[in-house]
This record gives structure tokens, sequence and C-alpha cells, in this order.
């Protein structure tokens, strides 16, 4: 499968929203979430006018004409927040895509994007039992609180010439 990571098109907001829904994590994948959990207030932050906040990223992994994954950052107080103008990533590729390196390749561009921009750091929530912590901790990113459910994590991205690139260097 060719795949392309691009920045998303403005017509390719809608998509946002169906990409946060299969970015909740869930234990049992049989026992799906109704799909009006997005609007709930907690989840809605991450998409809600999306492009109109100054920090607002967000890269597509497209493969034969389909998006398959994306990742987008804002600086918003959700469930990642570790400080004011630190960008909080949500990743999510589209179930039959996974494992196949998608999300290890969207999330090494936004770290390169977000660290030549400047930004000090990065963050992001995740659930304990979600295998994406071992994707996240092999990019850098450690954990700075625990919860019972989740890990906050973050990622360090102020020596971009040595720790982003060593981070980001290597094949899947």
């Amino acid at each position: 499968m060719e795949l392309t990571i691009r920045p998303i098109r403005r017509e390719e907001f809608p998509l946002l929203a169906d990409f946060l829904y299969d970015a909740i994590y869930r234990s049992n994948p049989s026992s799906p979430l109704p799909r009006q959990i997005v609007e709930h207030p907690s989840l809605r932050i991450y998409i809600a006018d999306f492009g109109t906040l100054p920090d607002d990223r967000c890269l597509v992994a497209q493969a034969e004409g389909h998006v398959v994954g994306m990742v987008w950052v804002r600086c918003i107080r959700a469930y990642g927040y570790i400080g004011e103008g630190i960008p909080e990533f949500v990743l999510s590729v589209a179930a039959p895509c996974r494992g196949q390196g998608i999300g290890t390749r969207l999330m090494r561009e936004m770290l390169q994007r977000l660290s030549a921009a400047g930004y000090p750091e990065a963050s992001l929530s995740v659930q304990r039992r979600n295998p994406a912590v071992r994707l996240y901790r092999r990019l850098g990113f450690r954990t700075v609180k625990r919860t019972p459910e989740e890990y906050i994590m973050a990622c360090d991205l102020r020596d971009a010439d040595s720790a982003v690139a060593n981070r980001t260097a290597g094949t899947e």
C-alpha cells in the first residue's frame, strides 16, 4: 500500500469526529460505544471548531485515495493537559489499517513539525491497557502522571537535532 502523509484539507475536517471515535480505546471491541460519545464536552474539545485555534495542526495518512489515519494536536485543557502552549496529540488509524506502521509515521512527522516550529514539549493521554503505549514510549514519550486508567505522557522536543532525529530514525 502506497501511503502519503499530508496536512488535512478543510473539506476533510468532518472526518475528525469519525477518527476521534475510533481513537477511543476499548478493551472489548465487541462492545461498541455510542457514536454520540464524541459530542460529550470532554471529547468534543478535541475537534470543535478545528482550524480556528492558532496551534491546530493535523496530518492525514492517505492510501488509495482514502484517509486511513490522522494525527492532530491542539493546545487545550483536556485529558493530556500538562501546561499552557503544549500541544496535545490525538492519533487514530482505521481499524483495518492498524499494525502497518501508519501511526508511527504520522507521529514521527508531527513530532518533527512541532519541533521545527519551536514547541518545547507535546503531550497525550492514553489508556494504560492500550497497546499504543509502547509506540509512544518508543517515540520518546514518558509518563508524567498516572491515574487508575490512564497515563499522561509528554515528549521533550527542545533538543530536536538529536532527540527527535534519534526517535524518528529507523523503520518498522
